[in-house]
C-alpha cells in the first residue's frame, strides 16, 4: 500500500503545481520563472525524472535502480504519513499563496508578501512540504539513490530558500525582515 501512496504523492505534487500555473496564466500572471535568474536550474529536471523513475519502478515492479538499505514496515508507514502531511502542507501553502505563487524568483512582478495561512507557521511551507515528501519517499523505499536525493534535495531547497530570501529582502525590505523575526524559516 505504501508504494502506491509514494507514487500517488509524486503525481499529486506535479498535478497541483501544473493546475496552479494554469490558473494563474488564465489570470494573466506569468508564474513560471524557473531558470530565469540562474540557468543552472535546468540541471534539476533530469534528476527529477530519475526520481520519478525510481519511485514508479518500485511501485509498479519495473526494473529497479539502487539497493535497499533496510526493510522496515513501520518506517514505510511513517513515510506514507509524511507524504500525506507533505501533500496537505503543500496544498495549504498553494492556497495561502493566492496570486503570489511563482516557480522561481520573480523580481519584476512578485505580488504581495504573504504572511498568513501556511506562511504564518513557516516562511517556506512549499519547500517544507517537498522535504517531508522526500523523507517519506525515502522511508517507503529506503535505497541509496533516494538517500542521495534526500540529502541533495534538502541542500537544493535550502540553497533556493536563501536565494529567495535575498530577493525578498530587496523587494519588501523591512516588512520582510520583520516577518522573518516572527516566523521560522521551515517548521
Amino acid at each position: 500500500m505504501q508504494k502506491y501512496i509514494a507514487a500517488i504523492t509524486i503525481v499529486l505534487l506535479i498535478v497541483l503545481v501544473i493546475c496552479r500555473l494554469v490558473q494563474l496564466k488564465k489570470l494573466g500572471i506569468h508564474a513560471f520563472k524557473f531558470g530565469e535568474l540562474d540557468k543552472k536550474d535546468f540541471f534539476i529536471p533530469p534528476f527529477a525524472l530519475l526520481l520519478l523513475y525510481v519511485i514508479f519502478s518500485n511501485a509498479f515492479n519495473m526494473p529497479r535502480l539502487g539497493t535497499e538499505l533496510f526493510n522496515n514496515v513501520i518506517a514505510g508507514w511513517i513515510g506514507a504519513g509524511l507524504c500525506a502531511l507533505g501533500i496537505f502542507l503543500f496544498l495549504f501553502g498553494l492556497m495561502s499563496f493566492g496570486h503570489s505563487f511563482r516557480v522561481g524568483i520573480d523580481e519584476d512582478t512578485p505580488g504581495s508578501l504573504i504572511t498568513n495561512g501556511a506562511f504564518a507557521i513557516s516562511r517556506n511551507p512549499i519547500y517544507t512540504a517537498f522535504g517531508m515528501v522526500l523523507l517519506g519517499e525515502f522511508l517507503i523505499y529506503p535505497n541509496w539513490i533516494l538517500l542521495l536525493y534526500l540529502v541533495a534535495g534538502y541542500w537544493l531547497f535550502h540553497r533556493q530558500v536563501l536565494r529567495e530570501e535575498e530577493s525578498l529582502k530587496k523587494i519588501y525590505g523591512e516588512e520582510f525582515v520583520s516577518y522573518c523575526q516572527k516566523v521560522r524559516r521551515y517548521l
